[in-house]
């Protein structure tokens, strides 16, 4: 799991070093395997803004462009035909590295040309080389670049244990650097604008198997425009090793990272009849995935279908023929829970796997689903235009049962921490991780524990005594000697702990 300590701090303040957090992070039982320091691939490149584009006397293809760099003026030769008059641009000034290449002076086709613009290709910082990148407005000519995009970040490479699934996710990282730190935690806001027609006159879902799929959740957002994501999602999104696709899909992946609920965006125009139905694999059914295979499945894998064929196998890749392409103009948003077991079998099936099954393998929060429906739609609505159909679909025919009212006695968490904590302290410890702690009425020194839905490794008095040591802190815990009494069996003696 990779972390941005830029991403991080949107939702925690933090105040130590990468070095110190890491430490901090690895005695919690969260351990980091790497730090990367995140740097441009570039040198002396500042924002640029185009005063005047003229035409290069000997070549028609080439502008020659006056740009402002803040406290002068540089004259730049250019054959990009994308730029403008007052477009910001990445000015590489003379003498600047871009990769390997360094900038001069030069004369091209009989014109000085005093730098160079560039491309995000050319930077290193996406993949589109087919133009100039173009910032966005209100920047400031002549900051160099990597200040203005705030480029520079720590990357930090955390092995999550497979019952944390919790901190799969910026935010469940997050609330461990709260609690650990006794910071305050800030989530992200939502607020949801919902306008048009009801869903429920465009799209149904029907779940034929609750047991593999007790919860599914949908919105319908229509009229939006498919295009490339704003340079601060790509940014996000390439800092955790995911490549940006589009502003619907981006939005997907960076709410899965956000809050560790994966989603799907259907094309809705493609789903037939607008219909979700939720059902086994038929043994031998075909079905062409995302990745562009075909792929053989097995009864009992988990399939999203519409009203005539399968769009999805569930939980771990959409299919081609129901996804977001240029042309897409209406889309249905998928947020589900999935059994665990269900997708763990059906992945090592098929043999795949993705960001996605890898998080529901592991048991996602079933009470996040329509909160990370709603942030996604929010998001899609923002960047990709269009309107979000009032009311979302929730079908959830069986609830997931909830872990409650676990027993926490304070003399079996001192006895077997050896510690004298007192009950308000342990109780601090746990209200920091979100657990709901209450004293048991007429016991003293008992309380009852309620873990939040999304910690679910935690079911028994030992998952809370554990949770207590490892933020109160193993380093903290005093070292002590079992008790040892020795008595004589047939003659000898016989050592007992």
């Amino acid at each position: 799991m990779l972390i941005s300590l830029k991403w991080l701090n949107d939702y925690v303040d933090i105040e130590m070093s990468a070095d110190e957090l890491a430490h901090t992070l690895t005695m919690a039982g969260l351990e980091v395997e790497s730090i990367s320091e995140k740097k441009p691939a570039f040198s002396q490149v500042v924002i640029g803004k185009i005063i005047t584009i003229g035409h290069h006397p000997e070549a028609d293809h080439l502008s020659v462009c006056v740009i402002s760099t803040g406290e002068g003026k540089a004259k730049v030769v250019c054959g990009a035909g994308n730029i403008y008059e007052g477009a910001l641009v990445p000015l590489a000034t003379v003498g600047a590295m871009v990769g390997s290449a360094r900038i001069e002076r030069s004369l091209i086709r009989g014109v000085e040309s005093d730098g160079m613009l560039c491309s995000e290709a050319e930077l290193g910082i996406g993949e589109d080389h087919s133009g100039i990148l173009i910032l966005e407005d209100g920047l400031t000519p002549g900051v160099p670049l990597e200040k203005a995009l705030d480029l520079e970040d720590t990357i930090l490479e955390i092995s999550v244990t497979p019952n944390r699934s919790d901190c799969l996710s910026m935010i469940g990282i997050a609330r461990e650097v709260a609690a650990l730190t006794g910071k305050t935690l800030r989530y992200s806001a939502t607020n949801l604008k919902e306008e048009g027609p009801d869903i429920n006159l465009f799209a149904s879902v029907a779940i034929d198997d609750p047991e593999l799929c007790p919860r599914y959740a949908a919105r319908l957002i229509r009229g939006v425009k498919v295009g490339p994501s704003p340079y601060w999602l790509r940014k996000r999104l390439a800092a955790v090793g995911l490549r940006p696709i589009n502003n619907v899909v981006d939005v997907t992946n960076y709410v899965m990272m956000e809050l560790g609920q994966p989603l799907h965006a259907f094309d809705h125009n493609q789903l037939s009849g607008g219909r979700i139905v939720v059902r086994g694999a038929k043994d031998g059914e075909l079905f062409l995935t995302l990745d562009g295979k075909e792929r053989v499945l097995k009864q009992g894998t988990l399939m999203i279908c519409d009203a005539d064929k399968p769009v999805a196998i569930a939980g771990i890749m959409g299919g081609m023929n129901s996804e977001v392409q240029d042309a897409t103009d209406s889309i249905l948003l998928e947020s589900a829970y999935f059994s665990p077991l269900s997708i763990r079998r059906s992945a090592k099936w098929l043999a795949m796997t993705s960001d996605a099954s890898f998080r529901f393998e592991r048991g996602i929060d079933p009470e996040g689903v329509t909160i990370a429906l709603d942030r996604a739609a929010q998001l899609i609505a923002e960047l990709a235009g269009g309107s979000i159909c009032l009311n979302l679909i929730d079908r959830y025919p069986r609830e997931i049962a909830k872990t409650v009212n676990i027993l926490m006695r304070e003399s079996r968490v001192n006895q077997l921490l050896g510690t004298q904590m007192s009950g308000d302290e342990m109780a601090a410890i746990l209200n920091s991780l979100e657990m709901k702690v209450t004293p048991q009425t007429g016991r003293e020194g008992c309380y009852l524990v309620t873990p939040p839905s999304y910690r679910v490794d935690i079911t028994r008095e030992t998952d809370l005594i554990e949770e207590i040591a490892r933020i109160y802190g193993y380093d903290k815990i005093g070292t002590t000697l079992p008790n040892v009494f020795s008595l004589t069996v047939k003659g000898s003696m016989q050592s007992l702990v």
